[in-house]
């Protein structure tokens, strides 16, 4: 199975609870040192809690899954400050 596989079925774990509030996430990239380019799709992509997403959950069940994996980015985090930011029940 491919690093992207692997990658991928990793994050078909946690998919179910990023679509329960609206999210997504998709793969941009693997860098040739094994980080992991993620863009946030969805309420992911502006709600200010997303670092916590991206740390608790993507980064968590894609480094258990795929050790190979040194680090995981968002290529489009938003800041928890960031007064256009837009937690996912304030998108319905």
């Amino acid at each position: 199975m491919s690093l992207l596989s692997q990658v991928e079925a990793a994050l078909d774990t946690i998919r179910p609870y990023l679509e329960a509030d609206g999210g997504n996430v998709s793969i941009e990239e693997i860098t040739p040192e094994g980080v992991v380019k993620l863009k946030l799709l969805g309420s992911c992509g502006s709600c200010p809690m997303s670092i916590m997403t991206l740390k608790a959950g993507i980064e968590q069940a894609i480094k258990k899954a795929v050790p190979e994996i040194t680090g995981i980015e968002a290529i489009n985090l938003t800041d928890i400050d960031d007064p256009n930011a837009v937690l996912p029940e304030n998108l319905r």
